[in-house]
């Protein structure tokens, strides 16, 4: 079987892609960064601790669970992706667009819980919806191999209908978007696409990871659109609300935190290894008049277990005030 029928790309043709795609400098800094930080637990980034990179924590988690005879209930959980709804009313949405639905999907880390992704499988066709956004973390780890990361979203890609989008998170590596768009998602990369409908237009811009490795960039992604245009963000971590809010977008979807993943009851996250304010941690918020959206994610980081915090991917319904 040829290397692109299995949706992977040899070394040679990811970076001859990359330099096509993004220009020689920015595929060159962006790959230069990578190799810099990646595997970094202390330092760089928005928080200065990275427990995802902290990869003997990973055993001492499932360890603690298994001795409290908790680690096959957060299995489960983890399993249990729901549907969530989502309305978000503007007065800046054009006409054309009332009841626009978005499907949001977000952290999936597709190859460590096989029981997550076939769940989302499961649901995925009896969704209606106008276009899919994901908003990053495909891979489960933050370094290494990422070829089960794309053969598992490969499978959620290919029950996706219409236009997808998306962006990176800060367990991906930028060598993973040859991959990705091939399957059909176009990536965003600090870039902005046009959404027509019945002639009239809304902005779909997303921005690469600002959570690790600070490669986001909102003035080149925004630049594009018009003012007073109606917009969307993509961002991997809610974490930049208070620039997306100020550079005028209207919607912001984001994923990363999990929700904290595993809580106390009530859906009360012990971490949520972001630095924001706790209730942009998960669900509907708003700031300074731009509506967000942190979901909590499809798949699970670190382990794949869940505690008063169900996985999820979310519709997103725009509806005109």
């Amino acid at each position: 079987m040829e290397i692109r029928d299995k949706g992977l790309w040899a070394q040679e043709e990811i970076l001859d892609f990359l330099r096509e795609r993004l220009g020689r400098l920015h595929a060159r800094q962006r790959l230069g960064i990578e190799t810099e930080h990646e595997a970094q637990v202390f330092g760089q980034g928005l928080n200065f601790f990275h427990i995802e990179n902290w990869y003997s924590i990973h055993s001492v988690i499932r360890t603690v669970l298994r001795l409290t005879g908790l680690y096959g209930r957060g299995q489960r959980n983890a399993g249990d992706v729901q549907v969530r709804h989502n309305p978000i009313t503007s007065s800046r949405l054009p006409a054309a667009f009332d009841g626009f639905t978005i499907l949001h999907i977000s952290d999936l880390h597709a190859d460590m819980n096989q029981k997550a992704m076939q769940r989302v499988i499961s649901l995925l066709p009896s969704l209606s919806y106008d276009v899919c956004v994901l908003t990053g973390d495909f891979r489960g780890n933050t370094v290494g191999p990422f070829v089960r990361a794309i053969e598992g979203t490969a499978e959620v890609a290919a029950l996706l209908h219409g236009p997808s989008y998306g962006v990176l998170g800060n367990h991906d590596t930028i060598r993973m978007v040859p991959a990705l768009e091939a399957m059909g998602i176009r990536m965003l990369l600090n870039e902005c696409v046009t959404v027509e409908r019945e002639g009239s237009r809304i902005y779909l811009a997303g921005i690469d990871d600002a959570h690790f490795f600070r490669a986001d960039n909102i003035e080149k992604a925004g630049d594009p659109i018009p003012e007073g245009a109606f917009a969307v963000l993509l961002s991997h971590t809610p974490e930049i609300y208070r620039q997306a809010a100020h550079a005028g977008f209207d919607v912001m979807l984001s994923g990363h935190t999990h929700g904290g993943q595993i809580c106390l009851p009530g859906g009360v996250a012990i971490t949520l290894d972001s630095n924001l304010p706790r209730r942009l941690g998960a669900g509907a918020w708003t700031h300074h008049g731009m509506a967000g959206y942190t979901s909590v994610g499809a798949g699970s980081s670190i382990v794949a277990a869940r505690f008063h915090c169900l996985p999820e991917i979310t519709l997103h319904r725009l509806q005109c005030r």
